[in-house]
């Protein structure tokens, strides 16, 4: 998937990447309403804790906080309410063979507009990391800041 400076980011989940190793990210769209849009516009939502899932040969976001819009009058829509994820019915199959297959997980990483404007999910298929994992990575991502440091020390 290609990221342009244009897209502009309403929600991320920065955790995924840490708890998560993402094989393959694939962009989605989101059945939406007006106020959850708008709500998506001023980034307050929060995907933190939700996940992607099958139900009836479609793909859920579940557990997505999308606030109600304070403006809005009786046409207000239910903050964790399940969201119909679009995808091409190719890359539905080709999920859930994965899922089923290699017991992969759906995490959202992140909400976005692209530039046309309409609201993207992008979704990770990713494998849990075990906790020796988690301390590799971060072990790794130290010894990298230390040895940039090291050579802009050196080239003084």
């Amino acid at each position: 998937m290609v990221r342009r400076e244009t897209d502009r980011y309403a929600a991320q989940n920065r955790r995924a990447r840490f708890d998560y190793l993402i094989e393959d990210t694939l962009e989605a769209g989101m059945m939406l309403t007006g106020s959850e849009v708008k709500v998506l516009r001023q980034g307050h939502a929060s995907i933190a804790e939700s996940y992607a899932t099958e139900q009836g040969g479609e793909l859920w976001l579940i557990n997505a906080h999308i606030p109600e819009y304070k403006s809005a009058t009786r046409f207000n829509h239910e903050p964790r309410r399940a969201r119909k994820l679009l995808v091409h019915r190719k890359e539905l199959n080709r999920l859930l063979g994965a899922i089923k297959r290699e017991g992969v997980t759906l995490v959202p990483i992140s909400i976005y507009f692209n530039d046309r404007g309409i609201a993207k999910l992008e979704l990770g298929l990713a494998k849990g990391k075990k906790k020796a994992d988690k301390r590799e990575a971060e072990k790794s991502r130290d010894w990298q800041r230390d040895k940039a440091r090291i050579m802009r020390e050196k080239n003084r």
